[in-house]
């Protein structure tokens, strides 16, 4: 009888990991894709700002800047241009 309870318990315990890792997995998969997504986003500002420089145009590289171009994508680029031209 205690083997079985030994038994019992260790596959309640991997069931319970199991569950709890899978359970942490999907909010760290969006995590890495939003870090992977600024960092493309910061280096996308920053060819333009290479590109740019001859001409005077530079678009700020912060956390923000580089949030919007990660999260928005080519729109967010597109949006910062067009608001460095309007402000």
């Amino acid at each position: 009888m205690e083997r079985g309870l030994i038994v019992l318990a260790w596959v309640a315990g991997v069931l319970i990991v199991l569950a709890l890792g899978k359970a942490l997995i999907l909010p760290m998969k969006v995590v890495f894709r939003l870090l992977i997504n600024c960092l493309l986003g910061g280096l996308v500002i920053l060819l333009i700002n290479l590109l740019g420089q001859p001409f005077g145009f530079f678009i700020p590289l912060n956390i923000i800047s580089a949030l919007v171009a990660g999260i928005l994508g080519l729109p967010g680029i597109i949006l910062m241009v067009i608001l460095k031209y309007l402000l």
